[in-house]
């Protein structure tokens, strides 16, 4: 997986509603970023955003190039996440990623109370 995240990184990334259209949108056809946010009423700006952050953790990844009729080049988009899953189980908080390549990433385990504190 691309960069270390923290349990509520993980949380609020898998969680918001434009990350889970993007990789929704992605998990059995690669799309680009102008395909997600016209199909799925996400803003452009916000697209692209989401798509790299998505790519910096290592569940979207870009598997092609492509060169449009005006001579742009469009970057092609396929999640890499194949399962995710949030646990609070005996006053414990778990999220695990299982991606496409057979990489299993958890996150969490014991908190204390200063934990969950917003600063």
């Amino acid at each position: 997986m691309g960069r270390n995240m923290d349990l509520f990184e993980a949380s609020q990334l898998i969680t918001d509603k434009y990350t889970v259209k993007i990789l929704v949108g992605t998990t059995k056809k690669p799309k680009s970023a102008i395909e997600l946010s016209e199909k799925y009423g996400i803003p452009i700006a916000a697209c692209y955003r989401k798509i790299r952050e998505l790519e910096k953790v290592g569940l979207l990844r870009c598997v092609e190039r492509r060169l449009t009729r005006k001579g742009k080049r469009v970057s092609i988009y396929i999640s890499q996440l194949k399962t995710a899953y949030l646990f609070f189980e005996n006053g414990k908080l778990r999220m695990r990623f299982h991606l496409t390549n057979g990489t299993i990433n958890d996150f969490g385990g014991e908190m204390s109370g200063a934990d969950i504190i917003e600063k």
